[in-house]
Order: structure tokens, then C-alpha cells, then sequence
């Protein structure tokens, strides 16, 4: 790993696969009207340091659901879900649930984390289409949050000016993202006009749509690398 222009580069390596941390369906999050938020704790610590909300790609729709006993939820390929046992450790934890720019919502999500985990300091980490959410909740959570990670953004991540906000944010992008919506030229914009923090990923064993989950764009092959850059981050904010 090296420092080059104010963002890291990092090199390709394998993914390791462990078991994910036990899966719960967690339904204490609630709306005003008593309507449940769904969500997806994965933790290993009944006290993490750190729990990181996860904002999918693709139609950003997880609905976590049990049926016949079962946890069913939908984009397991994507990303995000399918790296979060890299992310879960004994300060880490991480939550599942819609993408959402609804300020309702992710206020029902963090309230219920807050009860759960009165000292973690919780982050929001969105990818691809869920980064048009992230971005749009940015102003809301900026004194809610401790800071949110916007990986293989759409192309809006041009205009993100991360200097307005109190809270930390952070741009992740793989160099060779061939997808037109998510271009690397707008992530490294976002830096070199605003400073927006930005890690640079690179390698990785690109496979089918360029705009899909196993291209670069979900940083397929070095999801490892990328989740480890992401938590050297996080835990740079202390």
C-alpha cells in the first residue's frame, strides 16, 4: 500500500473466505406509526467499537424476511453483502437493509442501533446506485453519524463536497471501473476539486458486466483489500 496524490493505491490479492458471523434478523426498528424497518445484524461483539450500515447497489431492495424458519433477503451477490463478513470482527458489526434516502427510515435504523450499541460510532457505506442515497442523506446525517463511505459511485459523486458536512466521508473507487454510470474520472474529481478523502483500488479478476457485481466495479477479487482500507479508515476517525 502507498500514498500517491492524497488517495491510496493498493495492490490485488485473494479474497479469504471465512464463515459469516451469525445472521439475525433484527424487526425492533420502527417507523412512527409502528410499521417495522427490517434489518441484518452481523456481529461477533455484543459491543462494538464500530457498526457500519450498508447501503447495496442494484435495486438497493434486501427485505430481509424469515420464511419457513429461514432468513431469505435478495442481492447476495452484491458487494456489500457478500464482503460483509470481512468487515465483522470484535469491533465491528454491520446492518443490512434498503438502500433509502428516506430521513424516516434510517432515523427508525440508527435510533434502534443506538439502544443496542449506546457507544459504537456508526457509519453509513453505500455502493453503486445505493451511493445516490447515501449522498442525498449526507447533509441529515452529518451530526447523526460519524462519517459515510461511498463506494463505485454514480457519476454525482463529482458535485459531493464532503467539506460542508461535520462528520468524515470517504470515496472508494477501483481505477479500472468500466461501468458509464460509476466512472473513476468523477471519483477522482470529487478529490482533486474538493478534497473528498479517496481510496484508489486496483487488480482484482473482473468477470461479465462491467456495470455488474463481479466487474471491477464491485471490486471483485480484492474485496479483502478493499474492506481492509475502508476499516483503516474508519478507525483512523477513532
Amino acid at each position: 500500500m502507498k500514498l500517491l496524490r492524497g488517495f491510496l493505491l493498493l495492490a490485488p490479492g485473494l479474497l479469504a473466505c471465512p464463515c459469516l458471523a451469525a445472521e439475525e434478523l433484527i424487526s425492533t426498528a420502527r417507523y412512527a406509526n409502528g410499521e417495522p424497518v427490517p434489518y441484518i445484524l452481523n456481529a461477533e461483539s455484543t459491543a462494538p467499537k464500530y457498526v457500519v450500515i450498508l447501503f447495496p447497489g442494484g435495486s438497493g431492495i434486501v427485505d430481509p424476511r424469515l420464511e419457513g424458519g429461514r432468513l431469505v433477503y435478495g442481492l447476495k451477490g452484491n458487494f456489500l453483502i457478500r464482503s460483509r463478513h470481512l468487515i465483522v470482527d470484535g469491533d465491528f458489526a454491520t446492518v443490512t437493509t434498503n438502500s433509502t434516502s428516506s430521513e424516516e427510515r434510517i432515523q427508525a435504523v440508527i435510533d434502534d442501533l443506538k439502544r443496542r450499541f449506546a457507544e459504537a460510532r456508526i457509519y453509513l457505506m453505500s455502493t453503486s446506485n445505493g451511493s445516490i442515497a447515501s449522498v442525498d442523506l449526507a447533509g441529515y446525517l452529518a451530526d447523526k453519524t460519524a462519517g459515510g463511505i461511498h463506494t463505485s459511485s454514480r457519476g454525482h459523486i463529482y458535485s459531493f463536497d464532503a467539506r460542508k458536512y461535520k462528520n468524515r466521508h470517504l470515496v472508494v473507487h477501483h481505477k479500472n471501473d468500466g461501468c458509464r454510470v460509476t466512472p473513476y474520472s468523477a471519483a477522482l474529481a470529487s478529490h482533486e476539486r474538493f478534497g473528498n478523502e479517496l481510496i484508489t483500488m486496483e487488480g482484482g479478476t473482473p468477470v461479465g458486466d462491467p456495470c455488474e457485481a463481479r466487474g471491477y466495479h464491485g471490486f471483485n477479487g480484492i474485496e479483502r483489500e478493499t474492506i481492509d482500507a475502508i476499516k483503516q479508515w474508519i478507525r483512523r476517525g477513532g
